[in-house]
């Protein structure tokens, strides 16, 4: 019993000490003539969908909720919005070249379409996330509008 109490005296002082650990949580200053919903003239339903289902991980404008606050979730969450970024960053649009932009926006009407984003995890804690089927079929029309247009 001893040995347990040790084992989690450590464990909690390995959980304490961690929290020192910073994560630069700090979000670029977004321009809005590279920001696509500004650069698209998103129309208000389409930028509300796209800012709350897409914008904390694919965008500078990253709201960190509470929970992103206390390692190890810090790095998880933290490691995801890298991810997201280098993938696709809304924010800076504008600086992709047009082969880029197509590419995201096939990829990002797949993505849609098969339910794979917004990330099943990341729908638990954020409700507005949560695209009805209806949503997802609009942000993918939008999205191939744009591509059939070559307006990217």
């Amino acid at each position: 019993m001893a040995t347990v109490k040790k084992i989690l005296f450590w464990v909690l002082v390995g959980l304490v000490l961690i929290q020192f650990i910073p994560v630069d949580k700090t979000n670029v200053a977004v321009k809005s003539s590279v920001n696509f919903v500004d650069v698209k003239k998103a129309p208000p339903k389409i930028a509300g969908l796209i800012k709350s289902a897409c914008y904390d991980c694919h965008s500078n404008e990253t709201v960190y909720p509470k929970y992103a606050y206390f390692a190890p979730i810090s790095w998880s969450v933290k490691s995801h919005v890298n991810e997201g970024r280098e993938h696709l960053n809304f924010s800076v649009w504008g600086t992709y070249n047009k082969d880029l932009k197509k590419s995201m926006l096939d990829q990002s009407i797949q993505t849609i379409q098969s339910k794979a984003m917004p990330l099943p995890g990341y729908i638990v804690y954020h409700k507005g996330a949560n695209l009805s089927d209806a949503e997802r079929a609009l942000l993918v029309k939008y999205f191939e509008e744009i591509i059939k247009s070559n307006s990217y």
